[in-house]
């Protein structure tokens, strides 16, 4: 197999793996107990929040341990909002046109008990301007989010400035608007420090980066208003209840702990491999179409639009030449549809329909995208009609 989908999942490392086994094991205690075995769970635990919290530059009582991105980003979003409209500090909220699903949805769902959302459109190569959102701002809104690289087309926002011009539309206003970020595509690409983006509210996914899936992380900086969206017990500083996933918890800490320690020599891997791609893409297949910033993306991230196709076709035809590809969020191909993120950024239907995300990692090699590239142009003609072209 032709691995060409780590946007959608990495890879365990082994070195996480490795640590994860006691606590499948012998130190097996629920984190909640008082007796030596629960304890060895719980400073687990703790160990994992202090690794977790030094990488991204924030308090160890910032970090919530959750079960991946999806929760993380409904805690985030639900959490705040509920907490403000209760206060009645205002029930509006901002985010963009190419947030990941588990964003939107979660808006969607916040309209039905009242909220009003702001969608800020983007400009053709996917990007926010912070100007944007903060003139979408009123007297009502109590948050915005805002991804921090864009999953389908690689695209990085400008959050850092959007937080400034936020805060400054606040301080005007007389008043403090909390800022997310879906930051899941991040880890091993992008430097991540909660203190220099300036936001109040920070989600990731461990097998993102090579730690195990059901894990994932919530920063929720002290003082942000905050309504726990999973009641029960008192774990995560009731921020969080249920029993913690303690193997899962110190996998995820192992796996950022590398990715971040092996991140600039990744990224130099990762784009030189993304920039050679490119090009044999378009000079195989010349009416392809780049999409998102040529520069200004993730490093391991290449989406082309090719017309006359269909993009979850042209994924399941390359799995029949042994590639693993995807024709954008791995979630949204449960229930297939042209990519929001695509029409978002001004592309006609023909060629939002034809889009493929191909995510790179080191483990890459020239001989597997020359071989990609031989058998791209047969899959895309397999697929194409005189109809559909």
């Amino acid at each position: 197999m032709i691995y060409l989908d780590n946007a959608a999942s990495t890879p365990l490392h082994p070195q996480a793996l490795e640590a994860m086994l006691p606590y499948l094991t012998g130190s097996y205690g629920n984190p909640s107990a008082t007796y030596g075995v629960a304890r060895e769970a719980q400073k687990a635990i703790d160990d994992a929040r202090i690794s977790v919290a030094s990488l991204l530059h924030c308090r160890t009582s910032d970090i919530v341990f959750t079960s991946g991105g999806t929760e993380s980003v409904n805690s985030a979003l639900r959490g705040v909002a509920f907490a403000l409209k209760k206060s009645r500090a205002g029930n509006h909220i901002v985010t963009t046109a190419v947030e990941h699903h588990a964003v939107i949805h979660t808006c969607n769902y916040l309209e039905e008990f009242g909220f009003e959302i702001t969608y800020v459109p983007v400009d053709s190569y996917g990007c926010v301007d912070p100007d944007d959102i903060a003139r979408a701002i009123t007297d009502r809104t109590i948050l915005v989010s805002m991804m921090l690289a864009n999953n389908e087309v690689g695209t990085i926002e400008p959050v850092a400035e959007t937080a400034k011009a936020v805060g400054q539309r606040a301080k005007a206003l007389g008043k403090r608007i909390p800022v997310h970020t879906d930051a899941v595509q991040a880890p091993g690409m992008l430097p991540i420090d909660v203190e220099a983006l300036g936001v109040d509210l920070l989600s990731l996914s461990g097998h993102k980066f090579r730690g195990p899936k059901g894990t994932g992380v919530l920063v929720l900086r002290r003082g942000t208003p905050f309504v726990s969206q999973t009641t029960g017990g008192g774990q995560e500083r009731q921020r969080r209840a249920g029993t913690e996933n303690v193997a899962g918890i110190v996998g995820q800490a192992v796996a950022l702990r590398i990715a971040e320690e092996q991140r600039e020599s990744n990224v130099a891997r990762c784009i030189e491999l993304r920039d050679n791609l490119t090009a044999a893409i378009i000079d195989a297949l010349p009416d392809a179409r780049l999409n998102g910033h040529p520069t200004d993306r993730l490093p391991n991230n290449v989406n082309v639009s090719l017309r006359g196709v269909r993009g979850d076709e042209l994924v399941q035809a390359l799995d029949r030449y042994g590639v693993a590809a995807s024709a954008g969020a791995a979630c949204g191909m449960l229930t297939w549809e042209p990519s929001h993120v695509l029409l978002a950024m001004g592309l006609p239907m023909p060629e939002a329909v034809g889009g493929l995300r191909l995510t790179l990692s080191t483990a890459n090699t020239e001989a597997e995208l020359d071989e990609f590239v031989r058998v791209l142009p047969a899959a895309v003609a397999s697929l194409r009609t005189p109809a559909r072209a």
